[in-house]
Parts: structure tokens; C-alpha cells; sequence
């Protein structure tokens, strides 16, 4: 019976296993949030793209000095 007390109320290695859990899950979140970030870079890219190469269009597609 003093055995399975002294298993039960060792807690030596849950401080690690608490932090191994804190560092997955704040690696989960930053890969979760480098992909929606982007994603949202790239739909802004793109419409920063088209909006340049309509005006460069409009403008006759010249570029300046020729």
C-alpha cells in the first residue's frame, strides 16, 4: 500500500510535462497563424497588383521616359 501512496503523490516530472504541453500548443497556434496571415499577404498582394497594372494600363502602358 506505501508504494502505490508514493507513486500517486510523486510529482516529479509534471512541471515538465506542463511546459512540453505549453510549447506544443504555442507551436500549434503560431503555425496556425502564419498560415492565415499568408494567406490574407497574398489576397492583399494581389489586389495591390491588379489595381497597379490597371493604372499602368489607364496611363497607356508607357513607362516613364520612353
Amino acid at each position: 500500500m506505501g508504494l502505490s501512496h508514493e507513486f500517486r503523490d510523486d510529482e516529479h516530472g509534471a512541471d515538465l510535462v506542463e511546459y512540453s504541453l505549453l510549447v506544443a500548443f504555442m507551436a500549434v497556434a503560431s503555425v496556425a497563424l502564419f498560415l492565415a496571415s499568408g494567406e490574407s499577404v497574398g489576397g492583399l498582394w494581389l489586389a495591390v497588383n491588379r489595381v497597379l497594372t490597371q493604372a499602368f494600363d489607364g496611363a497607356g502602358g508607357k513607362t516613364h521616359g520612353s
